[in-house]
């Protein structure tokens, strides 16, 4: 067995009031590759921190607002700019605090900086507002969107880079302020983030990064009484609390949850390309992410020619070190989360269901001391299997067979969550049907239920998530409030 190298552990500061602090107080952070030795640690800060980090937000963003557009754009577009500079760096330190492979993080990288850039040129070079007919005579009327105020930013472990710039590019772009409170699992990501902008010139206090303990600041972070708008990803047991507490403030909520996504493969669909793109979705990022494939509905006549070639696509992946060459799955982002899934499929199997493959940690003697989970597909799903609703949020795939479209549509929509789904098959008129019919936000036919561009509207229905959409130009909604202007210029 190879010799451990020994890592420093590295000191990460994070941004108030646009200076870098320590605090008095340090968060170790884990590599979940190997938990013997903390990657980083970043400060812990206080509440009374966190009040500060407020009160830079406040005074911020009369100045911020003002601030033209076209300057916004010139800041955003610049620090989308240094994240691309710095993408190998910034990429290492996502692999190592979150467990993704080198080219995942890398990829995370770069479409945070797309999303930079797209908000940038959206609003720096869109228009200002629209011009209205008004029945008055002599009275030019006109509706324009400003910003909200001070935004609060959670954002969670498994896309710790996207999802922070998918929040604060639009709401920065819009002339809000904001608070980000990243993941305390993975904050480093969201501090290249921080740090890039600061680079470009963002003023100070328009983004403030509160690193720390979310049970001894939780109070002093959903308090105070400055905060306009909240945009949460995570789980739909915090995002509820948060609804309802916020709802009785007045205060908007934009929240992206959970899913339990579905791909169906008809009978006259190309098997192998299912298989292939049913493999991706299911197990990049260890299946950590909200819009992974967990679901698989099955026509019954391919069923048993789709279970040998999709086994085969999974026993090609390659579990390993994030950073090692040839990589294709790393590992889960922490022990409580590998046990998690683990204890779903320990459930799903006492209640009927088969390991196809997988189930169980790798052999090799390297990833011992990490959070490793092999690819795991079961079979023998009924809608009596706890684990064919509940949301596991691993690399685990759930087969169920089918006898015709309209039990699939069924099957698919047997869900509390609504966020992505995909069918694959030849048949346009079964393509059109299943968009029409399948109850979710982001519907593919012959791709991946993940991976949707910047420009793209993204976010569920039911249970996934609020009626606010994030990404393109719907993401403006949430972080803007119309304001109608009518001038009588007669005498």
């Amino acid at each position: 067995m190879p010799e451990r190298e020994v890592i420093q552990m590295r000191s990460v500061e994070t941004l108030v009031g646009g200076e870098w602090t320590a605090g008095d107080e340090w968060i170790e952070v884990q590599n979940p590759a190997d938990l013997r030795t903390p990657a980083f640690r970043v400060p812990a800060l206080t509440p009374a921190d966190v009040t500060r980090a407020y009160d830079h937000a406040e005074r911020a963003f009369p100045a911020w607002k003002r601030t033209s557009p076209l300057a916004r754009a010139t800041v955003l577009t610049a620090a989308a700019a240094l994240l691309r500079e710095r993408a190998d760096t910034i990429a290492e330190d996502i692999a190592t605090e979150n467990g993704k492979t080198r080219a995942e993080a890398r990829g995370e990288t770069l479409k945070a900086a797309d999303f930079l850039e797209y908000y940038g040129l959206l609003v720096g070079r869109g228009g200002y507002g629209t011009l209205l007919n008004d029945i008055r005579p002599d009275t030019r009327t006109s509706a324009q969107a400003e910003p909200l105020g001070v935004v609060l930013a959670i954002t969670p472990w498994n896309d710790p880079l996207i999802t922070p710039a998918r929040k604060l590019a639009p709401a920065l772009a819009a002339g809000n302020t904001a608070v980000l409170k990243p993941a305390t699992e993975t904050p480093l990501s969201g501090l290249h983030l921080a740090r890039a902008l600061h680079d470009a010139g963002l003023p100070a206090g328009v983004l403030n990064v509160v690193t720390g303990r979310t049970g001894q600041i939780s109070g002093a972070l959903l308090d105070d009484p400055r905060i306009a708008a909240v945009t949460f990803t995570g789980s739909n047991a915090v995002g509820d609390r948060l609804r309802t507490a916020f709802a009785t403030r007045n205060i908007r909520f934009q929240g992206e949850l959970g899913g339990k996504n579905a791909s169906v493969v008809l009978a006259d669909a190309d098997l192998a390309k299912a298989a292939r793109t049913v493999v991706a979705a299911a197990f990049g990022q260890a299946g950590q992410r909200c819009t992974a494939t967990s679901r698989v509905v099955v026509e019954r006549p391919v069923h048993d020619a789709f279970v040998r070639l999709l086994l085969a696509e999974v026993a090609a992946l390659r579990p390993g070190a994030p950073l090692a060459e040839g990589t294709s799955v790393g590992p889960l982002s922490g022990p409580r989360q590998r046990d998690s899934v683990v204890g779903h499929i320990e459930r799903a199997v006492k209640q009927g269901a088969t390991v196809l493959t997988g189930g169980d940690a790798p052999a090799d003697e390297v990833l011992a001391h990490g959070c490793y989970l092999n690819p795991t597909v079961l079979g023998d799903i009924t809608d009596a299997v706890d684990i064919w609703r509940e949301e596991v949020f691993g690399p685990v795939l759930a087969v169920r067979v089918v006898d015709s479209l309209d039990d699939a549509i069924v099957a698919v929509n047997d869900s509390d969550f609504g966020l992505a789904a995909a069918v694959f098959t030849r048949d346009l008129h079964a393509a059109h049907r299943f968009a029409d019919e399948a109850e979710c936000g982001q519907i593919a036919v012959n791709l991946t239920t993940p991976g949707w561009d910047v420009h793209h509207p993204f976010g569920g229905f039911h249970d996934s998530g609020s009626p606010f959409k994030e990404q393109g130009t719907e993401a403006l909604h949430f972080y803007t409030r119309v304001k109608t202007v009518a001038i009588h210029y007669g005498a």
